[in-house]
C-alpha cells in the first residue's frame, strides 16, 4: 500500500486536544485587578508555577493569564514523554555541568516522583504509566554508543538494561531494531493535554484565578509592583512569573536566547488486538531511535501509535498558526512508520499535527530575573518540558522569593546559555547544522568540521 493513502482521513488537529473532556475556557480578563503573583502563560511552566505557589503558601493570591487556552500549545501537543532528565539527557548534562551532574540527576528523579505525588494528591487522571523508555539502534554503528550510554547511566545511579536484537524485538518487534537500551525508571507516559487540564483544575480548586484568551501585551515596573497590560485591562502584581517559552517574551533582552522550532507527529487509529500482537509491546514503553534526526514513539491508552519527530523545522523565528501543518513532513513520517512496522500495513492515521517548541544553545532550560528580582523567567526546555517544567517552576518561585536553595545554587540556574546570533546568520547556522546532522546519520555518525566546531565551543547537540 502507498504510505500516503494512510493519511487520507487524518484530521489536521492534535489528537490529545481532540477530546470531549476538554474544559470550557474561563472568561478573558476585563478591567483592572491586582495580585501577589501573576503567572503569564498557561502551559506546563505556568500551571506548575501557580500550583506550587499555592501549595507553598495557600494565602498567596495567584492570577494566571493565558493568551489562548490552557494547554493549547506545546503542553497539549507533545508526545507525552515525562522524563526525569533536567538537562535533555545525561550526556548533554555531563558535558556542560560535569561537577553538578550527580546532583542534577538526583533532582530530576525527585522531580519525577514529585509529579507522580501531585497527580495522586489532586486526583489527576492523565493516563500516567511509569513504563520507562527504550533507545533503539537501527544502524550497527549505534550499538557501541548504547553500550557506552548504559555504562555511564549506571555510574550515575540509573538501572539501564542493554538489549540485543532478539531482546529488543521481544519488547517491540521491528525488523529495523538491532539493539536497545531500556531505562526503566526515568520516564513515564502521560496524556499531555489531560495533564495540563488536570493541573488547571487543581489550580482552580486551590483558589488560583485563571483568565484565558488574555494575552499579556506589555510589562513595566512601577515602584514596588509590576504592571502588565492585557487587551482589556491592567494587572498590578508584587511578583511576575513569565512562562511563555516559545512565544516572544515580554522582555526583549531575553529573546535572543531561544528560537522557535516546529515539531510534527502522527497518530494512528486504534490497533486491533491482532495488530498489537504483531508488534508485541506488552510493557508499553515509549521508544526513540538513536539517530540525530530521531523519531519518538509510544502507545496511547486506547492502543494508538503516536509517531513523531525527525523533521524539526525552523521558520526564521516566526511563530505562526500556518506552520502547524506540514504535509511534506507527514508524508515522510508515514513512510518511516511503515518501514519500521511493515506488519502494520493498512493501518490509517487519524490525526496529523504540529506545534512549536523553544530551544536554546544548550538544549535545556535556563533562568533569569529582571526588574529588581520582581520578575523571573524560565525557557529553553527543547522538547523535554513535560517533566522539567515542574523543576523550572520551583526555581522560578525560589528566585522570586530571593531564596538561596540547592536549586538556585546550581550553575545550570545561575548561568544563561550563549545567545543565538541575529538573523539571517541564525537561520543560516541552523540550516547548516541540520544538514550536517542528517549527513552524520548517513555516514555512521561521523561529525563533520562544522559539528566538531560547535562541539568545541559548547554548542554541539549530543543527547
Amino acid at each position: 500500500m502507498d504510505p500516503l493513502i494512510s493519511l487520507t482521513d487524518a484530521q489536521p488537529t492534535p489528537f490529545w486536544l481532540d477530546d470531549p473532556r476538554r474544559p470550557r475556557p474561563t472568561p478573558a480578563l476585563v478591567g483592572g485587578t491586582a495580585c501577589d503573583l501573576l503567572v503569564v502563560g498557561g502551559g506546563y511552566t505556568g500551571l506548575w508555577t501557580a500550583l506550587v505557589a499555592k501549595e507553598r503558601d495557600p494565602s498567596v493570591d495567584v492570577l494566571l493569564i493565558e493568551a489562548d487556552e490552557v494547554g493549547a500549545a506545546a503542553s497539549g501537543r507533545n508526545g507525552g514523554f515525562c522524563e526525569s532528565s533536567l538537562t535533555h539527557g545525561l550526556y548533554n548534562g555531563l558535558h556542560r555541568w560535569p561537577g553538578e551532574i550527580g546532583t542534577l540527576e538526583r533532582l530530576g528523579q525527585e522531580n519525577l516522583r514529585g509529579i507522580e505525588d501531585t497527580l495522586t494528591r489532586h486526583d489527576i487522571d492523565c493516563d500516567w504509566e511509569r513504563t520507562g523508555s527504550i533507545v533503539v539502534a537501527t544502524e550497527p554503528y549505534q550499538l557501541d554508543g548504547l553500550a557506552e550510554e548504559a555504562e555511564v547511566t549506571a555510574r550515575y545511579g540509573g538501572k539501564p538494561v542493554l538489549l540485543d536484537a532478539a531482546e529488543v524485538r521481544a519488547e517491540i518487534d521491528s525488523p529495523t531494531f538491532l539493539g536497545g537500551l531500556w531505562n526503566k525508571d526515568d520516564v513515564a507516559m502521560v496524556n499531555p493535554a489531560r495533564l495540563a487540564w488536570g493541573l488547571r483544575r487543581a489550580c482552580l480548586d486551590l483558589g488560583v484565578r485563571i483568565h484565558e484568551h488574555t494575552p499579556a501585551t506589555a510589562l513595566a515596573e512601577h515602584g514596588a509592583v509590576v504592571a502588565v497590560r492585557t487587551p482589556y485591562g491592567r494587572i498590578t502584581a508584587g511578583r511576575v512569573a513569565l512562562a511563555t517559552n516559545a512565544f516572544p517574551s515580554l522582555l526583549p533582552r531575553h529573546r535572543p536566547y531561544t528560537v522557535p522550532v516546529y515539531d510534527y507527529a502522527l497518530m494512528t487509529e486504534p490497533l486491533t488486538e491482532a495488530q498489537l500482537a504483531s508488534v508485541g509491546w506488552a510493557r508499553r514503553q515509549g521508544f526513540a531511535d538513536s539517530s540525530n534526526q530521531f523519531h519518538y514513539v509510544r502507545l496511547s491508552a486506547d492502543n494508538r501509535v503516536l509517531w513523531g519527530g525527525y523533521d524539526a523545522i525552523h521558520y526564521g523565528g516566526r511563530v505562526r498558526v500556518e506552520h502547524e501543518r506540514r504535509p511534506a513532513t507527514y508524508a515522510t513520517l508515514a513512510r518511516h512508520f511503515f518501514t519500521t512496522f511493515p506488519q502494520l500495513e493498512g493501518v490509517r492515521f487519524s490525526h496529523a499535527w504540529g506545534g512549536v517548541i523553544d530551544t536554546s544553545t544548550r538544549f535545556c532550560v535556563f533562568f533569569d530575573t529582571s526588574h529588581h528580582g520582581k520578575v523571573a523567567y524560565a525557557a529553553g526546555f527543547t522538547g523535554l518540558g513535560v517533566g522539567a517544567t515542574r523543576f523550572g517552576a520551583e526555581v522560578i518561585l525560589d528566585l522570586l522569593a530571593g531564596e538561596r536553595t540547592e536549586r538556585t545554587a546550581l550553575e545550570l540556574v545561575r548561568r544563561k546559555p550563549l545567545p543565538f546570533p541575529p538573523e539571517p546568520v541564525r537561520s543560516i547556522g541552523i540550516g547548516i547544522t541540520k544538514w550536517s546532522l542528517a549527513r552524520a546519520d548517513r555516514n555512521e555518525g561521523r561529525r563533520n568540521l562544522w559539528l566538531r566546531t560547535l562541539d568545541r565551543v559548547g554548542l554541539g547537540f549530543d543527547s
